[in-house]
């Protein structure tokens, strides 16, 4: 009898095979000879330098330090438990620099698991304030500026509030008013190391007075928790600082400032009294006249209704979550990249983690990636940076951080008048989050390691602008 080897007898018969085939193999693995072993520990029992035990998180695989200041991160021989019958690489005996992150490989059997090492140093001073006014406080050029708010201050009888981090001592007596009527100098002191930062304090300039912008009708009433955040900080830091409404613009008020800020976070589509144009016209004219804009988050949208770009040469790129949606990156803290622009000022005195890059966002943060940047490669016909500018007339500063030459994203730029001596700055990538909101199931976000960045990226936005506009001032006179 002849067998008709049909294409179903075919696939049955490879099934069979195939059954016989894993039948066979679970019995040879069963017999106890294998050498294949998935059975160890591999998860690391502890992480520590100089007696401080890192904080490991066995789900993301990393491992974080706080370090006291002072420390060197350079030649740490960490102490190291491992489960029984591991290795790991680097070895144990091997000295590290956590300069950058270290990958830490553990090996037991066939298993293996990698960890992320990576540490922060503190900086020696955590707060100075003098009357309540928060200093800026620039780690990398060692200075301490106060701005004091009201009038007649004594700046020669002044108590000042200094809070240094733990194992720092300083060369200054704080128990008692001084004299802040010339530079002070103060010698920090930890672990070994010695730096001297010099502190200067300064009174409000009343003839130049700088502005937050903003949809709601006074400071009190704004309700977005992000403009409410940086509305804080703003008129914490500076003494010449007042609230502006769009409907102040709108009633007739003079644009007698230095600067003026909008920050926007409260929705993509810009609001209708800020397109108004009575409004629009006068911060034309704002601007034309030497008049100096900060604009961030959403508020980049606002180029091209004042004429900052060509039309159709806005943000590109435009995107973002609201409440109830958002997100936890729990990998990835965010940053940016300024390689080609670490001269400029406003990016001074940044924590970087390698020269020309900065997080502004830490990993683990609550976040809605509220963004109005401009995308180059692909879109808006622009290819790299040098097109970008050649069409927009800005100058771009920042990219993503892994755009080392500035080609792929314009996350902050600058756009100087053509025919006065008026000058923008926008601040417009997703990392730059005052607010870290709770999620959707009510948690509250961890706080963000890198708000610093923030506050100093701005700090120095708005002191480049109110600086370069008053040395014009004083040019022309």
């Amino acid at each position: 009898m002849n067998i008709i080897k049909t294409p179903i007898f075919r696939l049955f018969s490879a099934i069979l095979l195939s059954s016989l085939f894993l039948l066979t193999s679970c019995e040879k693995e069963d017999d106890g000879n294998s050498n294949f072993d998935i059975d160890e520990p591999v998860q690391l029992m502890a992480f520590n330098v100089d007696g401080i035990d890192g904080d490991i998180d066995q789900n993301a695989g990393t491992i974080q330090f706080q370090l006291p200041y002072g420390t060197s991160l350079n030649s740490i021989a960490p102490d190291i438990t491992l489960p029984d019958g591991a290795s790991i690489s680097p070895g144990l005996d091997e000295s590290i620099s956590l300069a950058q992150p270290v990958t830490y490989t553990v090996v037991n059997g066939n298993l293996y698991k990698d960890y992320s090492v990576s540490a922060k140093v503190n900086k020696p001073i955590s707060s100075f304030a003098i009357n309540g006014n928060q200093a800026s406080i620039n780690d990398n050029t060692n200075s301490i500026s106060v701005t004091l708010q009201g009038e007649d201050v004594d700046v020669t009888n002044l108590q000042p509030d200094i809070i240094l981090t733990d194992g720092v001592s300083s060369n200054l007596d704080f128990s008692s008013p001084m004299d802040f009527s010339q530079p002070v100098f103060l010698t920090v002191t930890g672990q070994g190391r010695s730096e001297t930062y010099t502190i200067t304090v300064s009174t409000p300039n009343n003839s130049s007075k700088i502005a937050f912008l903003g949809v709601a009708a006074s400071r009190s009433e704004i309700t977005n928790p992000d403009e409410k955040a940086a509305g804080d900080w703003f008129f914490s830091t500076y003494a010449n600082a007042e609230y502006l409404s769009f409907q102040d613009i709108k009633n007739g008020t003079a644009l007698n400032y230095s600067v003026i800020w909008w920050h926007y976070d409260s929705s993509l589509e810009l609001p209708g009294i800020a397109l108004d144009g009575v409004v629009t016209e006068k911060l034309k004219t704002f601007y034309a006249n030497g008049g100096r804009i900060l604009l961030s988050t959403f508020a980049a949208r606002y180029m091209e209704a004042l004429d900052l770009v060509p039309d159709g040469k806005g943000p590109n790129n435009v995107f973002g979550d609201f409440l109830p949606n958002g997100f936890v990156d729990e990998n990835n803290s965010w940053g940016i990249s300024f390689k080609t622009r670490t001269e400029h000022p406003i990016f001074q005195g940044l924590e970087t983690f390698e020269e020309g890059k900065a997080k502004f966002l830490e990993k683990g943060t609550f976040r809605l990636n509220h963004t109005a940047w401009w995308f180059l490669p692909e879109w808006g016909g622009y290819g790299n940076g040098a097109g970008w500018r050649e069409q927009t007339g800005g100058i771009n500063l920042a990219s993503e951080d892994w755009d080392d030459t500035l080609d792929g994203r314009v996350a902050i730029a600058e756009f100087p008048a053509n025919n006065s001596n008026g000058n923008a700055i926008v601040i417009a990538f997703g990392a730059y989050d005052w607010f870290n909101e709770t999620n959707a199931d009510g948690v509250p976000s961890a706080p963000n390691g890198f708000l610093s960045n923030i506050q100093q990226l701005t700090r120095n936005s708005i002191d480049y602008l109110e600086t370069d506009e008053q040395n014009d001032e004083e040019t022309n006179e």
